[in-house]
């Protein structure tokens, strides 16, 4: 495959707007600094660790990811979990070596091709989880309504509360009025730059990107910056031990499904709004090398933002060059623009995420209710709730993909059915309908009565499917039944399987199969 194909910037064959990507990179690079701020800083990392680790997620998938379009950064999904790792031994080092475990992890799975599971999430639960995403993007902006750390954390009020309030919804209005006015600029961007402006230039005293890197400075300490150096190559200092392993592998397993959970129902969410189809492996391999990178090149991780990816889309972007630029755009400010970006406003950053918070939410999903099985209802709703309450989008889309199957398996083994008749040769024939499985084995085995049918009786499963080993057992037991009653019994369109792991059971039973179809029991 041609390179300039491959990084999908070059290629002639999909109309790229490249002024609409360099302006959707810089809308994205804008709202994401500040969110890695505040996720390096509540795992009391230091600020340039959440810089680059979004500088180096968002390079690498950007070039090398699932899709594009998607956007890649210093994730609060992750970085809950490896905070839990620096507040036990408060070593950092052990954080970089979690990380770096993650992406292995990560990569194993996208060389075992296992991301193509995610499509086994129901919508309800897509539907939950985006909804749930949506609440808590907006929740996380009413933080910025306080000031303090620790216990000493309370709502600002008065004036800075006014002014605050004010400046959101001068964002917000932008955002909207914006694109009536020209679609060249994203309206983001143009929204963050007109309110950067006139705090800059009328002086209005409110919250400022440097306010949230030194908002747990102790007085008289000097001040925290984001001016840093081009992250250098570094092995995390741990000891390289079996017992160092044993600490950080929880952690780093649970990052890596967590990443990978968030990560790929992003990309489902994407292929869903473009109408187009990303590679979910290719994803895996994108998001564990840079997790290894970032283990030793010293950033916290992460995965796919779901938010910064949102914003990118809704500012047209459809390529890859976005991220490319989102990401380079950290590493000059980094390298050159820190004292200007330290002045953003922290209102234009609220007023864009709460836009994202409303363009994100399902809207569609309250008409569904009237069309929706209660069963859908049920775990859409749940799954929000759990997103919303305990912060964990895998274990939310976990329950919920779990819940749903139940529910599946359930009805499935309601549809169980047998119809019967006698033939002229005295015969009883036992027509079964419907899947034959775990869930559906007690019902089946209702169906027949051993002790009045006649001295032959055929089973015939043209309309069903023997489809696991519950299933097999539940014939093994039922011919056992007709054996102790006396009676021949014909077992007529079983698989190859079925007839194989019955006929090793021929000493015990006596069994005759007839006409036996190509499936496989527990086929994929």
């Amino acid at each position: 495959m041609p390179l300039k194909k491959y990084f999908n910037l070059f290629d002639f064959s999909q109309k790229v707007n490249y002024k609409t990507e360099v302006l959707a990179g810089f809308t994205v690079a804008m709202t994401m600094i500040p969110e890695s701020l505040m996720f390096a800083i509540l795992a009391g990392f230091p600020p340039l660790v959440g810089l680059y680790g979004a500088f180096i997620m968002g390079l690498v998938t950007a070039i090398f990811g699932g899709r594009p379009g998607l956007i890649s950064g210093g994730a609060g999904a992750t970085v809950v979990v490896v905070m839990a790792l620096m507040i036990r031994l408060n070593g950092l080092e052990y954080v970089f070596a979690a990380v770096a475990l993650a992406g292995v992890i990560q990569l194993i799975v996208g060389l075992l091709k296992l991301g193509k599971f995610i499509r086994l999430v129901p919508q309800p639960v897509m539907f939950g989880f985006v909804n749930g995403l949506a609440i808590i993007i907006f929740m996380a902006q009413l933080d910025q309504f306080k000031v303090g750390a620790g216990e000493a954390v309370e709502w600002i009020a008065g004036t800075p509360l006014y002014t605050m309030l004010g400046l959101v919804i001068f964002t917000v209005a932008i955002i909207m009025i914006a694109p009536k006015i020209t679609k060249a600029v994203p309206a983001s961007l143009i929204a963050i730059i007109i309110v950067f402006a006139v705090v800059y230039f009328f002086g209005i005293d409110t919250k400022q990107v440097v306010d949230i890197i030194n908002k747990d400075a102790l007085p008289g300490e000097p001040l925290k910056s984001l001016s840093g150096s081009i992250p250098e190559f570094r092995i995390p200092q741990v000891p390289m031990t079996w017992e160092t392993l044993k600490i950080i592998f929880p952690f780093g397993l649970t990052m890596a499904a967590v990443g990978l959970t968030e990560g790929l129902l992003t990309l489902n969410l994407v292929d869903e709004i473009t109408d187009t189809k990303g590679n979910s492996n290719r994803e895996c391999l994108a998001q564990g090398s840079a997790n290894i990178l970032n283990g030793f090149f010293g950033g916290m991780g992460g995965c796919p933002m779901i938010a910064q990816t949102l914003v990118n889309l809704s500012a047209g972007s459809r390529a890859r060059l976005s991220g490319i630029v989102a990401a380079l755009t950290i590493l000059i400010i980094i390298l050159v623009g820190a004292p200007v970006i330290e002045l953003l406003p922290i209102a234009a950053l609220v007023g864009v995420m709460v836009m994202v918070s409303i363009g994100t939410f399902e809207w569609a999903s309250f008409k569904a209710f009237r069309r929706m099985p209660k069963s859908d209802i049920f775990v859409m709703v749940l799954v929000t709730l759990i997103t919303v309450f305990l912060h964990n989008l895998a274990l939310a889309v976990l329950i919920g993909v779990i819940i749903s199957a139940l529910v599946f398996a359930w009805e499935s083994a309601k549809r169980i059915r047998a119809r019967k008749h006698i033939d002229e040769n005295g015969v009883k024939h036992y027509e079964i309908y419907g899947p034959l499985f775990f869930g559906s084995v007690t019902t089946f085995s209702e169906k027949f009565d051993v002790e009045n049918d006649p001295q032959e009786v055929v089973i015939d499963f043209a309309e069903s499917k023997v489809s696991d080993m519950s299933a097999i057992e539940a014939l093994n037991r039922l011919t056992e039944r007709y054996l102790r009653a006396g009676k021949k019994l014909h077992l007529k369109h079983l698989s190859s399987d079925c007839k194989r792991l019955l006929r090793n059971a021929e000493k015990v039973i006596d069994v005759n199969v007839l006409e036996d179809p190509t499936y496989k029991v527990m086929s994929n």
